[in-house]
């Protein structure tokens, strides 16, 4: 067998395979023994069906199925051996591949096409990321307690709006295709205020959107449903056919109200209340503020760490390993992202390896039987029920071809590269209110 390597620049090469007689013979006629030694052929014992008959029979198939096996197994040995990083895995080379005549050739050539991952480097120390602390400030406190009083109130649907009531409707662009069903606070509205006042089921009010709102971006959003970016675009006339008044007594500030919100008893007093109230809002904010210093981290990493891929075999090779599931024409329009998704995988990978980063078995199973027992609400299981929790959590790792424990195992691992890059990156952290977040977040 003879293997050579050619590689044509910093991201492409060619491997040339040649296997001889002597690479495969042995397997092929070990092969052609086994069938001797099973095949039920009429006119012979079992067991004593000449192996001549059998090559005539089915040589040609376990002849191509051998040279098959050992030529998968002699590529990927090859790579492993001499470490050669790869975008996917090795394409054959179609406009080198000869046709074969497997009733006369001893001798076969092989030729695969492979997408090579130069060596890259990680300058951590030189990577810097923001990272918000976020306090709850009085609009957003002030937004959760309208919203809890209006959760937990009382709600009737009057004939005739007033000044503080809920226009149910259709909200539609005269000049555009624009339309949803919303809920159309009154007491939001900053200019016209009185066209919506006195108004019933079935009637259509006309405004202009960026007017009744005074360009509040944040407020329109609200009642589209559109980003902040999206709803400062919207302009014109829009119309709001009123189907149902809303009016809702504002649930008051009592004990009734304290159990609905944090369970019975756990909170007593106004002062509690307000203190669980923001507690919650800043854990909840400060959640969503470490995801997004995870996707910054991330996408500044993939962007600042110069790693180069060949387009064209990245290409080839995600029409080949996505056949049927993947067009031409997607993988073009998605090319940037796929190749954003590799990035960050390699990066994920060398990290790993630079810092022997392991997750153990009995990790991965201890973290996924803490998220079952949530699931089930149970913090400590009985032993009763001890074993029958063991029993479940080994199946549920077993499902999908063991797909539930790389998964779970993938998870771990993901938050401990994370975890080692923001000891080696500089993070600012930065105190902001929860409503300057939310516009960091909509940028």
């Amino acid at each position: 067998m003879n293997i050579t390597l050619n590689q044509t620049d910093p991201t492409l090469a060619n491997l040339h395979v040649v296997l001889e007689e002597a690479d495969y013979a042995p397997k092929v006629d070990e092969k052609i023994k086994e069938y001797s030694r099973k095949a039920q052929i009429k006119g012979f014992r079992p067991g004593k069906v000449p192996a001549g008959l059998i090559k005539k029979m089915y040589g040609k198939g376990i002849l191509v199925e051998e040279i098959n096996s050992l030529l998968s197994k002699s590529v990927n040995d090859y790579i492993k051996e001499n470490d050669i990083k790869l975008v996917g895995e090795p394409l054959p080379d179609e406009t080198k591949q000869q046709n074969i005549d497997w009733d006369t050739q001893t001798s076969f050539e092989f030729d695969f096409q492979l997408g090579l991952i130069p060596d890259f480097s990680l300058a951590l120390d030189k990577v810097s990321v923001d990272a918000y602390k976020v306090d709850a400030d009085e609009q957003t406190l002030e937004q959760v307690y309208e919203h809890m009083q209006r959760q937990y109130g009382k709600t009737d649907n009057p004939e005739t709006s007033e000044e503080n009531d809920y226009l149910s409707g259709e909200l539609k662009e005269l000049e555009g295709d624009f339309t949803t069903s919303t809920l159309l606070p009154i007491n939001k509205i900053k200019k016209t205020q009185d066209q919506f006042i006195g108004k019933q089921a079935g009637d259509v009010i006309s405004f202009d959107i960026q007017e009744i709102f005074d360009n509040d971006a944040a407020a329109i959003s609200h009642v589209t449903g559109l980003s902040k970016q999206k709803a400062a675009e919207l302009k014109g006339t829009f119309e709001f056919t009123v189907e149902k008044i809303n009016r809702t007594t504002p649930a008051e500030f009592d004990q009734e109200l304290f159990d609905k919100i944090f369970g019975q008893g756990n909170v007593t007093t106004r002062e509690e209340f307000d203190a669980k109230v923001k507690e919650t809002i800043i854990e909840n904010y400060n959640s969503e503020a470490e995801k997004l210093l995870h996707n910054n981290l991330v996408e500044k990493l993939v962007k600042e760490t110069d790693i180069q891929i060949s387009d064209e075999f990245f290409k080839k090779w995600l029409l080949t390993a996505n056949q049927g599931k993947l067009t031409q024409e997607q993988i073009e329009e998605n090319l940037d992202r796929y190749k954003e998704e590799l990035k960050w995988s390699l990066i994920r990978n060398k990290v790993v390896e630079e810092n022997n980063i392991k997750v153990s078995n009995d990790e991965v199973v201890a973290s996924a039987k803490k998220k079952m027992l949530a699931q089930f609400g149970i913090n400590e299981p009985s032993p009763e029920i001890e074993e029958s929790i063991s029993g479940y959590l080994d199946n549920f790792l077993k499902q999908n071809d063991g797909r539930n424990y790389i998964n779970e195992y993938e998870a771990i691992l993901a938050d401990r590269v994370i975890d080692v890059i923001k000891e080696k990156i500089t993070v600012v952290e930065k105190s902001v209110s929860a409503e300057e977040f939310r516009n960091i977040v909509e940028q």
